[in-house]
């Protein structure tokens, strides 16, 4: 346990990761720059670059040789293998909303276990600092440190947990949060439910929240925003990536005598390595044997502590399969499709977990040691966050989707500027009410773009018509599922949705966001693949999107455009056989288009669908285009409809202008 008096030293070198690629070269060279020298630092750096997915396939002390090796300057990724430990770099300082993406709390294990001690940033994503915190990374926002520690002067960690609520505080004081867990979390119980609802008015959010919060010896029972708390998740689930490394965090931790917490309601996933053996980053990296052990690990973790697993399904197993018995697919879509309830609480180790909120509850993701923490507490960490209602008024109009909608709101100088990080993004208004669940999941799964903890939706009929049809739950809202008039908002944003177009996002990051229509015609982009699938994108509604542009251009003998590739991913197996049953595959095959198995596939540079060479350009309905996810070529975020026009017309175009072109 540390004091606030303890010096923390820092004596290594400082990196700056900057705009400049001069500048990154004579760091690495062994320069020792100033940050006046080295100019305007990098925002937006981004998980997969700090962590590109194939290192991900490691979870122990190897994963110290490879932090920044996707990061990107200009053209050039100037980190290589080993160069931060062989730089001797203690202190990493970079821009804005550093460590967005991905909730892979293998990034900042990478940077501890290449010796670096404390990032600085103007401003953090939560998921990454909240897994900085729990293995004991420093973070800080504090530039003024950056002299003091360059002059040599130690630091204390008083400094280091200015600013930071009292739990973040306390974990990182004890080394850590599953040192902490096994001190202060040995014994946890839900709080005492209240005689009477509190008089000030409250959101849904908060209401959930409240149900489910736990008595601790160091949090309360009702935290304020930005207190630190626990509590109850009635569903946690981790995929392949994350519970290799879960298991050796706790074998690490507690030895052999590991017990899990209510272990019925814990679910595991393979659903980002179905289609390994194609993805290029994998075969050309050689690490398909490393991915392969990954997979056996959570196995082998699973058939230990007895857990319900939804293993992979492969296009193998796929054509015996006759009866579509298998249940697969993407972990969170899965979690929609199967287990979450309004009213509950989900937690699952990605970044794109808040998809269930889209029924009423509240979802949000976690890194490895909080939910190994969870494996063995029950205790959910959570710093009680404020609240952006996003009022969606008007009609989209034809061909206009939830993604397009997620893209404006991903394009406002308030969201691109940090203005959602770690708010809930509670969705409403007259086009809310009109959106099908599937249309609601994609505004919630991306709110992970925006940055926020979670989104949610309010259960209403429409949530009472997906529950009794695709799940077979009688469910009708209870009276308080709803947030109350009067309820406090950080911010409100207001959306005239019929206004938007068909949008698309630029390659680098989803906040890229254009009108279609702002493209000129004559010079719209080639493309050269066009994927529909990922858990945004690979609902029953978004087939429903692809199928209506597919089927027009198959009635009058259109195919994909000579020289690409497209490519449509289900989502889930359910979301397959509404496919087949619908009739939907006899106009996917006669436009020449490859259908795959349910997986995350492209989305995480992790099957077909990505990009082999820089020169390709790819047109994608997935959530997130950061540099090195998809390949290594130039990725454009699109709507389902958008891609599958596009694949057809070759080039980025609606399908309304698609239409145009031959005759309606």
């Amino acid at each position: 346990m540390l004091h606030d008096a303890t010096l923390v030293p820092l004596d290594g070198r400082l990196l700056f990761l900057a705009q400049s690629p001069t500048a990154m070269a004579r760091q690495l060279g062994g320069e020792v720059l100033s940050l006046a020298e080295v100019g305007p630092l990098r925002d937006d750096v981004s998980t997969d670059e700090i962590t590109p997915l194939p290192i991900l396939t490691h979870y122990d002390d190897a994963l110290g040789r490879y932090p920044y090796t996707g990061f990107r300057v200009g053209d050039v990724c100037p980190i290589g293998t080993d160069a931060v430990r062989a730089g001797g770099f203690t202190v990493v300082v970079a821009g804005k909303r550093y460590g967005k993406g991905s909730s892979r709390e293998h990034s900042p294990a990478a940077e501890k276990l290449a010796g670096v001690r404390l990032v600085i940033a103007e401003s953090f994503e939560r998921i990454y600092r909240q897994n900085a915190d729990n293995i004991g990374l420093f973070t800080s926002t504090d530039l003024g440190l950056v002299e003091r520690i360059a002059r040599g002067e130690p630091i204390a960690l008083a400094e280091l947990v200015q600013g930071r609520d009292d739990l973040a505080a306390a974990i990182l004081r004890s080394g850590g949060l599953l040192h902490f867990g096994q001190r202060w979390l040995r014994s946890v119980a839900p709080a005492a439910p209240t005689a009477a609802e509190p008089a000030a008015p409250r959101t849904l959010f908060e209401k959930i929240v409240a149900r489910h919060t736990l008595v601790t010896p160091l949090t309360g029972t009702q935290p304020a925003v930005g207190e630190g708390a626990f509590v109850r998740a009635d569903w946690r689930f981790i995929h392949e990536y994350y519970t290799g490394m879960a298991a050796h965090m706790l074998q690490a931790t507690l030895g052999d005598a590991v017990a899990l917490v209510e272990p019925q309601s814990i679910v595991v996933f393979e659903d980002h390595t179905s289609y390994v053996e194609e993805s290029p980053a994998h075969v050309r990296g050689g690490i398909v044997p490393n991915v392969q052990r990954m997979v056996q690990a959570q196995r082998d973790f699973a058939q230990r502590h007895h857990l319900r697993t939804h293993r992979t399904l492969t296009e193998a197993e796929a054509l015996r399969d006759t009866t579509h018995s298998n249940v697969a697919g993407i972990s969170h879509a899965m979690m929609a499709e199967h287990y979450a309830l309004p009213g509950q609480v989900v937690v699952g180790t990605d970044s794109h977990t808040p998809h269930s909120g889209a029924l009423g509850c509240v979802a949000f993701g976690v890194g490895t040691t909080d939910m190994a923490n969870a494996f063995v507490t029950g205790a959910v960490r959570l710093t009680m966050p404020a609240s952006i209602r996003v009022e969606l008024q008007g009609r989209l109009g034809t061909g206009v989707t939830a993604k397009d909608v997620v893209l404006h709101l991903l394009a406002l100088p308030f969201i691109r500027d940090g203005g959602g990080l770690g708010k809930v993004f509670e969705f409403t208004g007259s086009a809310v009410a009109e959106l099908a669940t599937d249309e609601r999941a994609t505004l919630t799964n991306m709110v992970a773009e925006l940055g926020g903890l979670t989104g949610i939706v309010a259960p209403d009929a429409e949530t009472t018509r997906f529950l009794r049809e695709r799940r077979g739950v009688d469910f009708t809202p209870e009276p308080w599922m709803h947030s109350d008039p009067g309820a406090a908002y950080a911010q409100v944003l207001e959306v005239d949705c019929a206004a938007i177009g068909p949008m698309v996002a630029r390659p680098g990051d989803p906040g890229n966001g254009v009108a279609l229509s702002a493209l000129p015609e004559r010079d719209r982009v080639r493309v050269d693949i066009a994927y529909g699938g990922s858990c945004t994108a690979g609902k029953r509604e978004d087939f429903d999107h692809y199928h209506a542009v597919l089927r027009w251009a198959a009635d009058r003998g259109l195919r994909v455009a000579p020289g690409v590739s497209l490519f449509l991913q289900f989502g889930t197996t359910a979301v397959r056989d509404y496919c087949v049953q619908a009739g939907y595959l006899d106009a996917f095959e006669r436009v020449g288009a490859r259908l795959l198995q349910p997986s995350c596939g492209a989305c995480g540079n992790c099957g077909p669908g990505g990009s082999e060479r820089a020169e390709q350009v790819t047109v994608s309905a997935i959530n997130r285009n950061f540099p090195g996810r998809g390949g290594p070529g130039q990725v454009w975020l699109g709507s389902p409809p958008t891609v599958a026009a596009s694949a057809i017309a070759g080039e980025l175009v609606s399908f309304a202008e698609l239409q145009a072109r031959y005759g309606g």
